[in-house]
């Protein structure tokens, strides 16, 4: 029923409350959406700010 804690794709780590991530995810068809924190964990692909900083 519950879903795990988004992790970064690249590292694994798990991402954390006010942490600075970014997401690729197509954008939505249907309007209105209101839960974000649910969409972005089933929609999206994170990445920690130190995996994209990297070169």
């Amino acid at each position: 029923m519950f879903r795990e804690e988004p992790k970064c794709n690249k590292c694994g780590k798990e991402i954390k409350d006010n942490e600075i991530v970014f997401i690729k995810l197509r954008y939505p068809k249907r309007r209105g959406m209101t839960e974000i924190k649910a969409y972005l964990k089933n929609e999206g692909s994170f990445t920690c700010e130190a995996c994209m900083n990297q070169k």
